[in-house]
């Protein structure tokens, strides 16, 4: 119990410190007008006020990740808790923040376009297909998941195949209409709704006096896994996620000013951090390893889910706490194909006023991920992981290169993504899915590739601090 409270305290003062570290280094300028207001158009460009914007922010990047990831890295034991207050605070707020904010300096723009610009035109294209394969595979797996929620709830008596429909439905209408139509109107409910039932999980936790186990770096998976590099992937959205990347461009074009900016990007990134501890203690104190991996194994993540509301919370507490869990993925289905409709036309150049324009673009997204729902989830799940935190290794090399370019410590933002690339490297050379290379033979190789990324960096930083004339922010500096 110490260790988790610990826990949730050192969010807390990271919020308040490191983040106005972070701030600081970065630079506001809060006589800056933002692109809510510069390219104002009314559906994807328009101002929104900063309570509005956060909870909207929280909702876009908190879907099953915080829950299902911490639930299945509680597998692991106590030591999940350190990656998700490490990773949080020093790598995954850091990441949400700074590629909120160049975009807000870049009108907004989408992580492809900045990708093309601080890493390379070459990486832009890269990119772009990185993040609108992660989209699709978030979309994809936001509907299934709390589509089976659903199911389980209601007892079966809705067949799974029309809950996805109107899931769908509802996906379609969110892309396509104005921000402030759907998502502006609902998503602070929403937002109030999953903080009470995450809340609620964890003031029981406390009341109750769980058993929480104490912090350790023991690996205690019942399978024997390694901690490196898979607890990373596992636990994503609670501590770093390249999804964010996707979606903080989405309030980049709504917040009012630059001002804002910590407590709806690093803010909302140590909130989700803080539900995802609560999860993670929740699937520890209540199963025994060998007992969580047997109910995970039988029902999936869904299942510790109910498992633990109904236990914790009663029949109607708990049932309150499973729909604000399904809120999440819904919530951030959602603006994955919003932000994927908007990437696409960032890209091809096709304007978003008119609404045939949204339309043709949306239409094949949408029939890709209906036939995508046919694939076995936990398959969805590893390709998912991966591209994920491949997506948060090159958002945050942008986020070293803006910094080196603007003459400011870039280390806040290289050394996690140093730490990453190393991460991704080792799984997909060991990963079945990907080379399926011994996992010796995989430290060395994943080794010398981030070797050979960090001197490619430092390579175009030397450039850049030689007097090379740069433009960030839309507007140019020279960095001698």
């Amino acid at each position: 119990m110490i260790t988790f409270i610990v826990a949730i305290v050192l969010l807390i003062v990271g919020y308040y410190t490191y983040g106005k570290f972070v701030e600081k280094t970065f630079g506001i300028n809060t006589e800056r007008k933002t692109p809510a207001y510069t390219m104002k158009d009314g559906v994807d460009y328009l101002p929104m006020g900063k309570s509005k914007n956060s909870l909207i922010q929280l909702l876009n990047i908190a879907g099953v990740g915080p829950i299902f990831g911490p639930i299945l890295g509680a597998l692991y034991g106590p030591v999940a808790f350190i990656w998700i207050v490490l990773g949080a605070i020093f790598a995954g707020a850091v990441h949400d923040y700074l590629t909120g904010m160049i975009s807000i300096r870049n009108r907004g723009a989408h992580l492809p376009e900045l990708a093309g610009k601080f890493l390379g035109k070459s990486f832009k294209h890269v990119v772009n297909a990185f993040a609108l394969l992660l989209l699709l595979l978030v979309g994809t797996v936001f509907v299934s998941a709390p589509a089976a929620l659903i199911h389980s709830l209601m007892g079966g008596w809705v067949g799974i195949g029309v809950i996805l429909s109107l899931i769908f439905v509802y996906y379609f209408l969110a892309t396509l209409l104005p921000i402030d139509k759907i998502i502006g109107r609902l998503y602070p409910y929403f937002g109030a709704f999953l903080l009470l039932s995450a809340f609620g999980i964890g003031g029981m936790l406390v009341f109750t006096g769980a058993p929480i186990p104490e912090i350790n770096l023991q690996n205690m998976h019942p399978g024997g896994l390694a901690i490196f590099p898979l607890l990373f992937l596992t636990i994503s959205c609670g501590a770093l996620s390249g999804f964010h990347a996707t979606q903080s461009p989405i309030i980049s074009r709504t917040v009012q000013n630059e001002h804002n900016g910590r407590s709806v990007f690093y803010g909302m990134m140590i909130v989700e951090a803080v539900i995802a501890m609560i999860w993670a203690a929740a699937a520890m104190s209540l199963f025994h390893g060998t007992d969580l991996n047997a109910l995970i194994q039988a029902g999936g993540p869904a299942a510790v889910v109910s498992e633990v509301s109904i236990t914790l919370l009663g029949a109607i507490g708990g049932t309150l706490a499973i729909i604000g869990v399904i809120v999440l993925p819904i919530t951030s289905g959602d603006t994955a194909f919003r932000s994927a409709r908007m990437i696409v036309a960032d890209y091809l150049k096709i304007g978003q006023v008119k609404i045939a324009n949204r339309l043709w673009i949306a239409l094949p997204m949408f029939a890709i991920s209906f036939i995508l729902t046919k694939m076995d989830f936990s398959l969805l799940w590893r390709y998912f992981s991966w591209a994920n935190q491949s997506t948060a290794a090159i958002a945050l090399w942008i986020g070293a290169m803006y910094l080196a370019q603007s003459g400011k410590k870039h280390w806040m933002a290289s050394i996690p993504a140093s730490f990453m690339t190393m991460v991704v490297f080792t799984y997909i050379l060991n990963a079945p899915i990907g080379f399926g290379l011994s996992i010796q033979t995989s430290y060395i190789v994943a080794a010398l590739g981030t070797i050979a990324v960090i001197v490619a960096f430092t390579r175009a930083v030397y450039f850049t601090q030689a007097g090379i004339t740069i433009s960030v922010d839309d507007e140019t500096y020279n960095a001698a």
